[in-house]
């Protein structure tokens, strides 16, 4: 009898075991069709969304003439249009550079800049810098320029090297208005001056 049940065991052990063996196998074969393949890298398809979304130029440039005839040129490391807004842009390591009529040139360095092509402004923000020909080097946190006429204001404090020393202010201005002689640069708000005769510079 127990040489009978031995036996038993051994049969259906045999056709168990070769059971076991392809339900596992098809266990393993459903799960694998079940992954997706794509979906192993979902970031994928949001950053395409993103990028859509927010529309991104990278190196952009431009240049063009003023009003008054100046020429100035912007350009950039990167450019997006926030939300896909129009006439609206964002500007990272900004650099404007005007090339006026009487011979000077103005710099302008910003690590930010906010441009409305809509209300003709662009918002510089971030350590604004600005450097001139004539021997200004200025610098302020925000600034605006408009777009197509020489018109740049610092409505916060300056700080500035010029030939006469050194210059701080409350707010500063730099215009080239058709009615008046050239170019301007105006310091108003508590202006200034700590003067450095030319000698002392030598």
């Amino acid at each position: 009898m127990e040489a009978d049940r031995y036996s038993r065991l051994v049969s259906w052990l045999k056709i168990l075991f070769p059971l076991i063996a392809l339900v596992l196998l098809s266990t393993l074969f459903l799960l694998s069709r079940a992954i997706d393949p794509e979906a192993t890298i979902p970031f994928a398809d949001t950053e395409v969304q993103e990028r859509l979304r927010d529309q991104q130029v990278t190196g952009p440039f431009y240049s063009g003439t003023t009003d008054d005839g100046d020429l100035i040129s912007f350009s950039a490391e990167k450019l997006t249009t926030p939300r896909g807004q129009t006439g609206t842009n964002e500007a990272e390591d900004l650099r404007a550079v005007l090339d006026l009529q009487s011979g000077a040139q103005i710099v302008m360095d910003a690590a930010r800049a906010k441009v409305d092509a809509g209300a003709d402004q662009a918002e510089l923000i971030g350590n604004v810098r600005i450097n001139t020909s004539t021997g200004y080097s200025i610098q302020s946190e925000r600034m605006t320029s408009n777009l197509t006429t020489l018109d740049i204001a610092s409505p916060g404090p300056v700080e500035a090297n010029s030939p006469a020393g050194e210059i701080t202010a409350g707010a500063m201005t730099i215009t080239n208005r058709q009615d008046s002689a050239g170019s301007q640069m105006l310091f108003t708000k508590g202006v200034k001056l700590i003067y450095t005769p030319q000698s002392m510079k030598e």
